[in-house]
């Protein structure tokens, strides 16, 4: 047969051919790396709905965080898990509490050559399990809980942190952390805004990562999966409160919404493949119904391809090994 038009799989016939006209590409500095850091632990604590994934020690943290810089990997997000909890989340502010100390100890390891995140939230330090202090009646003060994210604010950038990762869907919260942070003299500390964070049922395996005290849910405050305008509004707030990076949470089953978030940032745009999502395919894969590695990297090739600058995944580290081997 005789075609008038080009022939497509011309260039699909060999790997040299498909990754010389690859439209979208993977690297370890794509990849951002959660990591959960539990005060009193001994040994790292297996965490049984994510396999492969624990609760650190204070110590493994910094060997995690090394082979993280090692790797060439984008950053690395830190999730600290106190001992003692609280109504108004105080071990979230204490310079000398899991997260802020975590922080200053791994900044001390890695230096320059890995940016250090830290989540900014109060959901691991309350007893509640809430984002936010509760109110006489129950519900998540928003303004009595921005006075408090301003204040973890400055600590966590006292201590170190390269980046700062509001997620609790706080309104203004945004805009009063670049205030906090601005009047503390770090001028220079990023803020990551979760703009568009869902109220997802994807986040199951990460209550148990963080030993989630929360009953209910967060619908009063994340967003309801249902809406895809509205995430546009919360990203564009977001960015006139001063965000210098967004995100979209969850990842794989929000693509529609991290295609519009890229199509007006004017800033990087993250996109977090989450818990549950790594718990679906390491089921899968474990039953021997899926390729591994294959989906593993197709899936953040789709979050990539969809407009994520970066993806922050518990595959990180692992992901980039692979990349760096090929």
């Amino acid at each position: 047969m005789t075609f008038p038009h080009s022939r497509p799989r011309r260039l699909r016939r060999t790997p040299a051919l498909r990754r010389l006209v690859a439209e979208t590409r993977l690297h370890p500095a794509d990849f951002i790396l959660p990591v959960f850091v539990r005060e009193g632990l001994t040994e790292p604590a297996p965490i049984t709905s994510m396999p492969g994934v624990v609760q650190h020690t204070e110590k493994s943290l910094l060997s995690t965080a090394e082979e993280a810089s090692q790797l060439g990997l984008g950053g690395i997000m830190l999730f600290g898990i106190p001992a003692q909890r609280d109504p108004h989340g105080s071990a979230g502010l204490d310079p000398e509490g899991i997260l802020n100390r975590s922080i200053r100890a791994v900044k001390e390891q890695v230096g320059e050559s890995l940016p250090v995140m830290s989540d900014l939230c109060l959901d691991e330090f309350t007893d509640h399990g809430h984002c936010g202090v509760l109110n006489p009646a129950g519900e998540v003060d928003n303004d009595a809980t921005l006075e408090i994210y301003g204040q973890m604010g400055a600590a966590q950038a006292q201590a170190g942190a390269d980046v700062v990762a509001p997620s609790g869907m706080m309104d203004g919260q945004v805009a009063v952390i670049r205030e906090a942070l601005d009047a503390a003299g770090h001028h220079h500390v990023p803020i990551l805004a979760y703009a568009a964070k869902y109220a997802s049922g994807f986040y199951g395996p990460f209550r148990e990562a963080v030993d989630s005290q929360l009953t209910g849910d967060r619908r009063q405050y994340q967003m309801d999966p249902a809406n895809r305008t509205e995430a546009l509004r919360e990203v564009e707030l977001d960015l006139a409160e001063g965000a210098d990076m967004v995100m979209v949470k969850p990842a794989s089953a929000y693509l529609d919404i991290l295609s519009d978030v890229a199509g007006i940032s004017d800033v990087p745009v993250s996109a977090y493949q989450v818990s549950g999502e790594y718990a679906m395919i390491e089921a899968a894969a474990a039953k021997g119904w899926i390729d591994r590695r294959m989906v593993v990297l197709e899936s953040l090739m789709a979050i990539r391809r969809a407009g994520a600058t970066n993806v922050l995944t518990y595959y990180a580290a692992e992901a980039a090994r692979w990349l760096q081997k090929d």
